[in-house]
């Protein structure tokens, strides 16, 4: 006779707790692929825009509280 313990809660907290990829990411795996697959014929500029243009509007975001906390 086996038992059978079951640790449905763990796992599926476990599951929730990541963040996953988000959009930004599967659109710049979407434009890799369609890069690959020469469907598209962008400038790996263009292909990988979704990161670098994320960061920048990050960084112009943050831009003003750095400024704010380095000169008090």
């Amino acid at each position: 006779m086996s038992t059978y313990i079951n640790n449905s809660s763990s796992s599926r907290s476990s599951a929730t707790a990541s963040g996953g990829i988000g959009f930004v990411g599967l659109l710049t795996i979407a434009f890799i692929v369609l890069k690959l697959c020469h469907v598209i014929e962008w400038s790996w500029i263009w292909v990988l825009a979704p990161l670098w243009i994320t960061a920048v509007a990050v960084l112009l975001l943050l831009l003003p509280l750095l400024i704010l906390f380095f000169l008090k």
